[in-house]
């Protein structure tokens, strides 16, 4: 482990405010969303609208990590994110999800996910993965990557290289007639290489009109998990690799998940389409 400080809460700013012309996900303002009843699989027309939603949220995400640097707040990082958004006539999809305060999620360190953005100041040596997702023509498109912030140790780089590794090796697993943790068994033999932990709570999901569809991608090797992945298919894979254990604490905001040994983790994630042949990334830049 590093030799940086463990994280504390931050204050958080007020909301930031979206314009109303930009259409809203239907949970905004509700305390959970409405259940997604409708298929996995997705028509042409719905797929060519996440390609515009994955576009965005790639290239919000690429405009916020422009700006990770020592001496940085994430709350600025959530600013760019959230700005580029509403200027490309896309929603944050986090901000106002079961109360999310915030446009994007900034995991720094030992946050495995769902960090909120707050006026925590980024150090030479972190790690912070930020998690963004835009809304856009009743579609989502999500992804998420960890970036370095100045000189970081080896240990951590590594970690990082490794499960953003770990993630295109789960896509390239990805076929139509396979099961679904296909994704896990080849995420979680790939981390065991190095002794990392794989977080098991914390998983991939279906998404489309639904920001969590119901359909659950384990990154671990699950026997359980044996839905067959099907062309149309719309999901996210975003494993969660950890130097130490994958068990968990979780803040009193009800939202950040920190690793109990307050090792360090890291995560990449994207929202894919199922080909015929395999898989097409939607959350390019």
């Amino acid at each position: 482990m590093s030799g940086q400080s463990l994280l504390v809460p931050g204050s958080i700013s007020p909301t930031r405010h979206v314009p109303a012309s930009i259409a809203r996900p239907e949970y905004v303002g509700k305390t959970a969303p409405t259940p997604y009843t409708g298929p996995e699989v997705q028509d042409a027309e719905t797929i060519e609208r996440m390609r515009i939603a994955g576009r965005i949220a790639a290239q919000a995400m690429a405009e916020a990590a422009k700006h990770i640097a020592p001496g940085v707040t994430t709350d600025e990082l959530d600013r760019v994110a959230h700005e580029f958004m509403c200027d490309h006539g896309a929603y944050p999809s986090t901000l106002g999800y079961r109360g999310f305060p915030k446009s994007l999620c900034s995991s720094v360190n030992e946050v495995i996910c769902h960090g909120i953005p707050d006026s925590t100041v980024l150090k030479d040596g972190d790690i912070v993965n930020l998690d963004v997702t835009a809304y856009i023509h009743g579609v989502h498109g999500d992804n998420n990557a960890t970036y370095l912030c100045g000189d970081v140790d080896e240990d951590s780089r590594l970690l990082v290289e490794r499960t953003r590794e770990a993630l295109n090796r789960a896509i390239k697993a990805v076929r139509p007639g396979r099961q679904i943790n296909i994704i896990g068994r080849v995420i979680e033999s790939y981390a065991k290489r190095f002794g990392y932990g794989v977080v098991r709570d914390f998983t991939g999901h279906g998404i489309n009109s639904s920001f969590h569809s119901g359909l659950i991608v384990p990154h671990y090797d699950s026997p359980h998990h044996t839905t067959d992945i099907k062309p149309g298919m719309t999901f996210t894979i975003e494993p969660m690799l950890t130097l130490g254990t994958y068990e968990y604490d979780m803040w009193e905001d009800g939202w950040t998940v920190v690793t109990k040994d307050r090792r360090r983790t890291a995560q990449f994630e994207h929202t894919l389409v199922v080909t015929e042949t395999g898989t097409e990334i939607l959350t390019l830049p």
